[in-house]
């Protein structure tokens, strides 16, 4: 018995969903490629002073360049990430929902890009980061959409109606 409390997703959803993950994509590829050309003397730019800057670094680890010494295992991850985001398309019972799980995709997609092209090689490359946030930690285009996608989810999914149990 089909559940009629929830909502059907149109072919206007899913289109525009597709264009959030194909923009996040772009535009973290973009910009890394533009990080690469124009900081590639290491050094700092600031922004907003101290607080935020372009610095480039090329990061074989994840987050905090935790894992730098596992960069394969971090790009088996996102790949397991990756379809388990793909199955969650599938269970997303809002449109808003949905966007935020393509955001979250596109942004993992950028950066296993990264692992899966760039230097030293298939599965081990560096994500290229170039976004300073002062001495916390340097990140990317795509952590951003992660970030903003995961906020985006919880919110999204927190507002889903709930079924009752019959």
């Amino acid at each position: 018995m089909a559940d009629s409390s929830r909502p059907v997703l149109t072919r206007v959803n899913w289109l525009l969903a597709a264009l959030v993950f194909i923009l996040a994509v772009a535009t973290d590829q973009a910009s890394k490629m533009w990080a690469r050309l124009a900081l590639a003397d290491a050094s700092s730019h600031p922004l907003l002073g101290q607080w935020l800057s372009l610095r480039l670094i090329h990061n074989s680890g994840a987050a905090f360049s935790l894992g730098s010494d596992k960069t394969w295992v971090l790009t088996i991850f996102t790949v397991i990430i990756i379809c388990f985001l793909a199955a969650l398309l599938f269970r997303v019972r809002s449109f808003f929902a949905l966007l935020a799980v393509a955001l979250l995709m596109g942004g993992a997609w950028g950066n296993l890009i990264d692992r899966l092209t760039a230097d030293p090689g298939f599965g081990v490359g560096h994500v290229t980061d170039f976004i300073s946030y002062g001495n916390l930690f340097v990140g990317n285009v795509a952590d951003i959409w992660i970030v903003l996608g995961a906020l985006w989810l919880v919110f999204a999914l927190s507002r889903e109606p709930h079924k009752e149990p019959q």
